[in-house]
């Protein structure tokens, strides 16, 4: 019987040469290097190798198939998969001489042998087996077989027609499929339909493309399946909100950004909060929370709660931000940053007022990234990221996953903090108890107080997922364990907000400075202040010599002039500060204006606008009981007036002047606007005088 000789000798095989077994190391050019069983090495020429009588390939390492893709194999029915397998143990028969399950001390049959029988020998010889057991089978099949199982392994063994993956669409017309895919489109800004209104809009759209030889629909079952393969995963037929969301959505995997330090990238937004508030007048209503978060930390330097959110709310956050927390009275004495585990000695070098502070680190914002919410977008709040130096990064239009950080966070607001507040509503209608408005007890300054506490007390030292370092993966840090870290790395100093910085956050308008003061919305502020600089040109030829002043809706009370001849700023005092009761903002302001000329008072004068805001907030805080006249409008307006008019972030006091005394129908007579009217007395009513010009 001829020995069967290799064609090709490779790494790995393993010959016999004179008796003794080798393991073929290298084939380099016309030489072979073997190993021997005792790690011998030795070298010699290939010819002389395969030429030598004592030479006998062992095995091959060509004869280990490939490995089998499992994945594809599970795809494939049963019954294939099986007489796939059956092949395979006839092919390895051929190819070693030995079945796969064979025992460790079995030999070959003389057929199968490959020292004595070549390659087609063997392969002939199990076309002989199969035909004798009944399975007829012919020698280019066997040999077609062997082929495959050599360059794909089990694989190659597959009847492929079985293995061709079925189209998603199966066999509808392709004609429908496109029709069916733009209709399943322009169903994504359009309110939630059935599948019958699309498949009549499949109708329309064949019609109009091809005409009479538009394809008919499959049937019902048929099309309600192709949709249904064609829709998976875009909420065709859900929610319309998700839907749009869905088709705003990237097709690549979303970009994200890492942020190595404190204040390198934050994310601002709002939100209504799930607790409902009782306002100083005894109206209910929920408030709106704006807060600021650190990606790098996820630390809360600074949250808001106001009844809705304005551009001023959205730059004092920032101010808030960059100014440490105090401690309050009734707080423990475990929240002071001095008990915690804030580099407080480091930062109070820079800020002695961290001394007393609580334990929320003060974080100087780099980028900021938010919508396209008329708060942010302000000319307010982008003065102000501009004033101090921050990046403003908006995000596309309706793209919320852009800033993911500061949405997911309030989702955790809400079910770390807002469910236990009394007053608590749920985030829908259908989450919301039985006259759940009336446990609501608390104010929007007490609930700002609660959420600042909750803030320090739990937020900053509760363990968050995102937080894990390398090193301790297994571990996740708090936000103030995070700060530390972060700073030691970055060598991160913040510098506080001073007074100064606060008044650059502010409402900005462009006014002269007359010889009365300067007048904002017919409110006139004046000082001693202003006499140097009164008909003076600012400088500024842009703005035409007009003077930069700083306001704060919420508290009309003074106004800052930034003194373009010297520097600095000017505090101006709002000249009827002495006889309002209390300061209220510009809501209140342009609300009394409305309401006298709703009265016919068209030309009121400003004290008189002055006096119908403070009689209104008078009013409305007795709640409507005690004064039917009060609308729901009023209610509101004082509601908002008496929440905000608090200062929340450190602001120059006003310059000491002596008080201006008024009468008490609020006329100041040295107002050049103002002149003192003639008297003139009315004349007592006489009926029989007024009778006897009767005419009859």
């Amino acid at each position: 019987m001829t020995v069967s000789r290799p064609r090709l000798l490779r790494s790995g095989d393993d010959i016999r040469l004179d008796g003794r077994l080798h393991s073929v190391e290298t084939v380099s050019g016309a030489a072979v290097r073997l190993v021997d069983v005792v790690g011998v090495v030795s070298e010699m020429p290939l010819a002389e190798l395969l030429g030598d009588p004592g030479f006998e390939l062992v095995s091959s390492a060509r004869q280990v198939a490939p490995l089998p893709p499992s994945g594809l194999l599970d795809g494939i029915p049963e019954p294939v998969a099986d007489h796939a397998r059956w092949w395979e143990r006839h092919i390895v028969e051929i190819l070693t001489g030995l079945p796969p399950e064979h025992e460790p001390a079995a030999t070959a049959k003389p057929e199968y042998d490959p020292r004595r029988c070549s390659l087609r020998q063997r392969e002939l010889a199990k076309v002989a087996e199969l035909a004798a057991a009944g399975h007829k089978v012919s020698f280019p099949t066997v040999k077609r077989l062997r082929l495959a199982y050599e360059t794909e392994g089990l694989w190659g063994l597959v009847d492929q027609r079985t293995a061709r993956p079925s189209r998603p669409t199966g066999r509808v017309d392709e004609r429908i499929v496109a029709a069916t895919r733009q209709a399943i489109a322009e169903e994504t800004n359009r309110s939630t339909g059935t599948v019958a209104r699309l498949r009549r809009r499949v109708e329309q759209i064949l019609a109009a493309d091809h005409g009479p030889d538009a394809p008919g629909l499959p049937s019902q079952a048929t099309f309600y399946r192709l949709v249904n393969r064609l829709s998976q995963g875009k909420h065709t037929f859900g929610s319309a909100r998700t839907r749009q969301s869905l088709a705003k959505q990237p097709d690549g995997p979303f970009g994200s950004v890492t942020a190595v330090r404190p204040g390198e990238w934050m994310q601002i937004d709002s939100t209504p909060i799930d607790v409902r508030v009782v306002l100083d007048n005894g109206l209910v209503d929920r408030a709106e929370l704006t807060w600021i978060v650190d990606l790098a930390t996820r630390t809360i330097p600074a949250a808001v709660l106001r009844p809705t959110t304005k551009a001023v709310d959205a730059a004092v956050l920032l101010a808030r931000a960059l100014t440490p927390e105090p401690m309050r009275p009734g707080w423990v004495d475990a929240l002071r940053m001095s008990r915690s585990v804030l580099p407080h000695r480091r930062l109070t070098e820079v800020d002695e007022r961290l001394e007393h502070a609580a334990a929320r680190p003060v974080i100087v914002p780099e980028s900021i990234v938010c919508d396209h919410g008329k708060a942010y977008i302000s000319q307010t709040f982008q003065s102000a990221c501009r004033a101090m130096g921050i990046n403003f990064q908006p995000t596309h239009k309706g793209s919320p996953w852009e800033k993911g950080v500061v949405e997911r966070s309030f989702d955790s607001v809400g079910t770390l903090f807002a469910q236990y507040v009394a007053g608590y509503v749920g985030s829908s209608v259908e989450q919301r108890g039985e006259n759940a408005e009336r446990a609501a007890v608390w104010s929007i300054a007490e609930l700002q107080a609660l959420l600042d506490e909750w803030i320090v007390a739990t937020w900053q030292n509760r363990p968050h997922d995102g937080l894990r370092h390398p090193v301790t993966p297994d571990k996740a840090l708090t936000p103030n364990e995070q700060y530390a870290a972060l700073v030691e790395i970055a060598g991160y100093v913040p510098v506080p907000l001073s007074a100064d910085d606060f008044i650059e956050l502010l409402s900005i308008s462009w006014n002269a400075i007359n010889k009365y003061g300067i007048k904002i919305n017919h409110r006139t502020y004046d000082a001693k202040a202003l006499n140097p600089y009164r008909r003076q040109h600012s400088g500024i030829e842009r703005k035409k010599g007009l003077w930069e002043v700083h306001y704060d809706p919420y508290d009309i009370t003074r106004v800052w002039v930034r003194n373009h001849h010297d520097g600095g700023w000017i505090t101006v005092p709002w000249k009827h500060l002495s006889t309002t009761p209390v300061p209220f903002g510009e809501l209140a302001w342009q609300h009394a204006r409305t309401v006298l000329a709703q009265r016919g008072q068209d030309a009121a004068t400003e004290a008189e606008i002055a006096q119908a805001a403070a009689d209104l907030l008078d009013r409305a805080e007795q709640g409507p009981a005690a004064d039917p006249q009060t609308t729901k409008r009023d209610r509101r307006v004082s509601g908002r007036t008496r929440a905000t008019n608090t200062p929340t972030a450190p602001r120059p006091p006003a310059p000491h002047e002596e008080p201006k005394h008024h009468p008490d129908h609020l006329v100041d007579i040295d107002d050049p606007e103002e002149p003192t009217a003639k008297i003139i007395p009315l004349p007592v009513f006489d009926a029989r005088k007024e009778a006897e010009t009767w005419q009859f």
